[in-house]
């Protein structure tokens, strides 16, 4: 099978596709034959050997694909060959094809297209987990979702829409700002040009926003603590503007709000530390839900671009230049040919 390949830690444009032996799948297994995988500035940094998910070279990253199961170790009783799925894994997903463990895949809906399924995993899953269960998001509440072009904050513009909440959105262009709106923001602000603390203070009567849900980071954060309301709940999902700020514990005390960081891969075993018991069967009703909002219409993936395998590194570059909206997905599909229509 090919794989885009990392043997050293460093710049992604060193990595080559690579011919490999296709992986066998161990007891509670699945081996998923990859039609689509998700590009993500997480992949960057995996590769650079600075994200929080170190893997020792050789690796092969991605950590979001969508395909056909091809094969089920032992122990493997939910999903069966054939069956359409998204999985997350910890990385392997620049392939044509690639095991995971059966608690990390998730079978899909006949009307997903697999471009479209490879958001699920990590993008719309930490959104909505995100929202729910840490925010405890309610009807009518205010959210203030950071970085809305991008594929999370679009994932988050449309959760908060779903669920009731009155959404604010902030992006750094026209274009991002328009598909924000389209896909549920009722403003969206360029917090380019003068910040965006005074206007959130302003379109909630001086209140500020119940929930910000935060992947960008940096001086973004720190502002958005100048406008959260009092009892509201920030929510840091990432860093994708490169600095990681110190929050300051006196605004926590007197405004009363709490600080929920959201590491979505915790969920996935993916950190030192496992879940706590039950926390499958917990992810397994999420991704049932998120399903069910696609099936309704809440949920509409924007993918902007659609490349082969073999220019993951174009892929990669389209995200480093931060124009992407939405996502940028690879086809892993043999002969560069993504099985998209949503039929097996």
């Amino acid at each position: 099978m090919r794989a885009a390949v990392c043997r050293k830690h460093g710049d992604y444009r060193d990595l080559i596709v690579e011919d490999l032996p296709r992986p066998v799948p161990g007891p509670r297994e699945i081996l998923i034959d990859v039609a689509a995988s998700g590009v993500s500035f997480a992949n960057i940094l995996a590769i650079a050997g600075r994200h929080q998910n170190r893997s020792d070279p050789p690796f092969i990253p991605g950590t979001e694909v969508a395909g056909i199961v091809r094969a089920c170790g032992e122990g493997v009783d939910h999903l069966r060959p054939g069956d359409r799925v998204v999985a997350a894994v910890r990385n392997g997903g620049f392939a044509e094809g690639v095991c995971s463990p059966d608690t990390t895949v998730f079978k899909i809906p006949t009307v997903l297209p697999f471009d479209e399924a490879v958001l699920f995993p990590t993008i719309y899953g930490t959104a909505y987990a995100a929202l729910t269960w840490y925010a405890r998001l309610q009807a009518g509440e205010t959210v203030l979702v950071h970085g809305s072009g991008g594929a999370t904050g679009l994932a988050a513009v449309e959760i908060a829409r779903s669920l009731g909440a009155r959404v604010i959105a902030t992006a750094s262009s026209p274009e991002k700002r328009a598909t924000a709106l389209r896909h549920g923001a009722s403003v969206a602000i360029d917090y380019t040009r003068d910040g965006f603390r005074d206007q959130v203070l302003d379109l909630t009567g001086g209140r500020g926003a119940d929930v910000i849900f935060d992947p960008v980071g940096g001086a973004v954060l720190s502002e958005s603590m100048r406008c959260i309301a009092p009892e509201g709940r920030l929510l840091p999902i990432g860093f994708a503007g490169g600095d990681i700020p110190q929050i300051p514990a006196s605004l926590i005390l007197v405004k009363n709000i709490a600080v929920l960081g959201v590491y979505w891969g915790y969920h996935f075993g993916w950190a030192k530390v496992p879940p706590k018991p039950g926390n499958t069967e917990r992810v397994r009703t999420l991704f049932t839900e998120l399903f069910d909002l696609y099936e309704r219409g809440a949920l509409r993936p924007t993918i902007q671009r659609r490349l082969p395998i073999t220019e993951f590194a174009a892929a990669l570059a389209l995200i480093e230049e931060r124009q992407v909206i939405g996502k940028v997905v690879l086809d892993c599909s043999p002969g560069d040919e993504l099985s998209n229509s949503g039929l097996p």
